[in-house]
């Protein structure tokens, strides 16, 4: 999107236009950690910034368990 030649940017969505688009995203991140076999059970939008006038939401990774960190270590360790 061209947002200098007045296109329509981050800016000009409305707040739940881009928690929708995150939710896409959290979404998509849950599903390529399932096929890993890693699993974040907090994985979620940030409720303060997907309500604030920010132009995009925060992705809350949350807490895992320590089973849970060292198979995401050592997936990221393979690729």
């Amino acid at each position: 999107m061209d947002t200098q030649s007045g296109g329509t940017g981050a800016m000009d969505m409305t707040a739940s236009e881009r928690i929708g688009s995150t939710e896409e995203v959290v979404e998509r991140l849950r599903a390529a950690l399932a096929d890993v076999g890693v699993v974040l059970p907090s994985l979620r939008v940030d409720p303060v910034t997907g309500a604030s006038e920010e132009p995009f939401a925060l992705v809350a990774l949350g807490r895992c368990n320590v089973r849970t960190a060292v198979r995401l270590a050592t997936v990221l360790e393979m690729s």
